[in-house]
């Protein structure tokens, strides 16, 4: 796909919200979403403020655009986001549905930043047996029921 002058006031303006929200004690972060040339919701890093995690400003932007068009979907929508999503974000707009994600500064800048989401990346990657949080399974006899309750509910909202 093509860059577009869109395109760059987009990014202009996700990379002014990540330098906004530095002054107002937030991450160095912002993103806005759009559909169809329109700004349906922007998002900036509020870890910190909010002692969240997950409160990066890709993900803030998708909850706030759920919130705008009523729906889990933002299938038509596109973000654009001052830095490289890290995986935390690059999952939630795959979860989003999201038709693209734009970005600007990219892994080693934020890496430059104090911000090295590389480590995440290479976690990933890596061998579960090797990461430093255990991440193990255990599988109680009932440990399906949770999915045999949702598949036996007719009227459940398919996502």
């Amino acid at each position: 796909m093509q860059t577009t002058t869109t395109d760059a006031q987009w990014l202009a303006q996700a990379i002014e919200l990540a330098v906004a929200n530095v002054a107002d004690g937030g991450g160095p972060f912002g993103a806005v979403i759009v559909r169809d040339g329109e700004l349906v919701a922007t998002g900036q890093n509020r870890v910190t403020p909010l002692l969240d995690p997950t409160a990066h400003a890709e993900v803030q932007a998708i909850r706030a655009a759920c919130q705008v068009v009523g729906d889990f979907s933002l299938a038509g929508c596109e973000l654009f986001t001052s830095c490289e999503p890290c995986p935390l974000c690059v999952s939630a707009s795959l979860w989003a549905r999201l038709d693209r994600v734009v970005f600007a500064a990219d892994r080693d800048d934020a890496a430059n930043g104090g911000f090295d989401d590389r480590a995440f990346y290479d976690v990933l990657a890596a061998p579960r047996d090797t990461w430093t949080t255990p991440v193990v399974g255990l599988r109680p006899a009932d440990a399906t029921a949770p999915f045999d309750a949702w598949v036996a509910k007719v009227d459940r909202t398919r996502y």
